[in-house]
């Protein structure tokens, strides 16, 4: 059994970016067709658009998909769209030709820096990566929350070691929770761990619109978004809609993680979000019996990676043991004291970087 989101006015707003203006790759949101929307408590819903168009078939096509995918959402009563429909003037319509994706990303309110953190698969240690850069971000001295966008795989509510559950502000906003100095919202404290997120594609995106728009997070120097993995349709909504600082991309040393990591810069590299840096992450194994560097997954995959895509490597993360029980206890590694801990002193040296990257 899955939570239903409740019907808010940016709820509507979100599933709207699925109907694309005819002939564009953009979304009637973005192209600013959509002037209000109203939500009354019994579930009625009103829209009010406006089409700039010269072919009639514009404002007829708009009025019935808006009908249709707002009808769809989950305690809709009825719903009533005002359409008008004016004739553009010439310049206008030359620069929205022009589909400019900067014109039309946004903000995530009150968050100064928001950094995507990627992978092209799963199992490169993403979500170690993202929580333990988050830890050491805030450990520097910096604000800083974590937003799990894994809608399907939930992990930072165990890797932070809480259940608490998210609050609710005044403004019917999420309240995030506070763990080891970073504030943390996650699918995973507000259903229970045991529990399936049963969503397809168009749902799971709205879930992480409202995450990123209906969220109090008081004020944010790092905002750190952990993706979920691969290139689907919630990578494309945030690319597409959040105005990020930037991108991190992890990956392992082996060729077989390298290729997935390609495809994942090519998304952001598309919509030209600037790739901060690769993470190498499992990079070599310490043996503490005799010091001996193994390298298990290859060496040097992730540095020629980043030579070869022209961006820097920020760090080498070894493979160890207490990384691994340090996220299974709720205790991120990170934690631990940098001059006594090499993977602790390598997230530190990452969060540093990419802090001054940013120009903090």
């Amino acid at each position: 059994m899955t939570n239903t989101p409740e019907l808010t006015p940016e709820l509507v707003r979100a599933a709207l970016t699925t109907v694309k203006y005819p002939g564009f790759s953009r979304d009637i949101v973005s192209f600013g067709l959509i002037r209000n929307i109203a939500v009354s408590a019994t579930g009625n819903v009103v829209v009010d658009a406006c089409v700039e168009s010269r072919d009639s078939d514009v404002p007829r096509y708009v009025y019935e998909r808006v009908m249709s995918v707002v009808k769809a959402l989950p305690g809709v009563a009825e719903v009533e769209v005002n359409l008008e429909h004016h004739a553009p003037e010439r310049k206008k319509a030359e620069r929205e030709a022009q589909d400019n994706p900067a014109d039309w990303k946004s903000s995530v309110p009150g968050v100064k820096h928001v950094i995507a953190v990627a992978s092209g698969k799963g199992g490169v240690g993403k979500s170690t990566v993202s929580a333990n850069l988050a830890v050491s971000l805030a450990r520097l001295g910096y604000r800083t929350g974590l937003l799990d966008l894994d809608i399907y795989g939930p992990s930072m509510a165990l890797m932070f070691g809480t259940t608490e559950r998210p609050g609710c502000s005044e403004k019917e906003q999420f309240l995030p929770v506070e763990a080891h100095g970073v504030k943390l919202l996650s699918m995973g404290l507000l259903v229970d761990a045991d529990t399936p997120i049963a969503a397809r594609g168009p749902l799971a995106t709205r879930y992480v619109q409202q995450f990123l728009r209906d969220v109090d997070w008081g004020g944010l120097d790092f905002l750190i978004l952990d993706m979920p993995p691969g290139t689907g349709d919630i990578q494309l909504s945030i690319v597409q809609t959040v105005d990020l600082a930037g991108a991190v991309i992890v990956t392992t040393p082996q060729e077989v993680a390298l290729i997935d990591a390609r495809k994942a810069v090519g998304l952001f590299q598309r919509v030209e979000t600037p790739i901060l840096g690769l993470i190498e992450n499992m990079s070599y194994f310490l043996c503490p019996s005799d010091g001996q560097v193994y390298h298990i997954f290859g060496e040097g995959g992730g540095e020629r990676e980043a030579r070869k895509l022209g961006v820097p490597l920020l760090g080498q993360i070894p493979l160890d043991t207490r990384t691994r029980s340090g996220g299974d206890e709720g205790r991120p590694v990170a934690l631990e004291d940098p001059a006594q801990q090499p993977v602790a002193a390598a997230f530190e040296m990452v969060a540093s970087t990419l802090a001054c990257v940013l120009g903090e």
